[in-house]
């Protein structure tokens, strides 16, 4: 793991549930603990929504479940949206061909201050506004 704060996006924290991906569930707990244990984990209330979402209708977690699994996410700092982040992230879309949910993690980890946002969904080995990406399963 790098030095400095981590960006842990939405698809890190719903492999951790996915009981029909063995090795990534193991993947994002191991790197999850890492995170916990340096004190270094960012998210934001995008990743808060979308890992309900994505634990209840993609993954069939009970209602109730889900929401005491993101109430324990707020052991990470939590980035609140804002205006601004979302300006940030409508320019960020349109300079760098991100999608817009894409660009607003991107917001909310510059915001923050973060050297690495771990995820999936964007290109590894990227730098993005001094934020580099990393995909953990890889």
């Amino acid at each position: 793991m790098s030095g400095g704060k981590v960006f842990l996006d939405t698809n890190v924290l719903a492999y951790a549930q996915d009981l029909d991906a063995p090795h990534k569930r193991q993947r994002s707990r191991e790197l999850i603990a890492e995170v916990v244990a340096s004190g270094s984990g960012v998210i934001s209330t995008q990743v808060l929504q979308e890992f309900y979402v994505t634990a209840t209708r993609k993954m069939g977690v009970p209602p109730l479940a889900a929401k005491s699994v993101v109430q324990s996410f707020r052991i990470f700092e939590v980035v609140q949206l804002s205006p601004d982040l979302i300006d940030q992230a409508i320019d960020r879309s349109v300079l760098s061909q991100l999608s817009f949910w894409d660009a607003l993690i991107v917001a909310a980890s510059v915001a923050s201050g973060c050297t690495t946002i771990y995820s999936e969904d964007l290109n590894a080995g990227q730098v993005i506004d001094g934020v580099k990406i990393t995909n953990p399963f890889a």
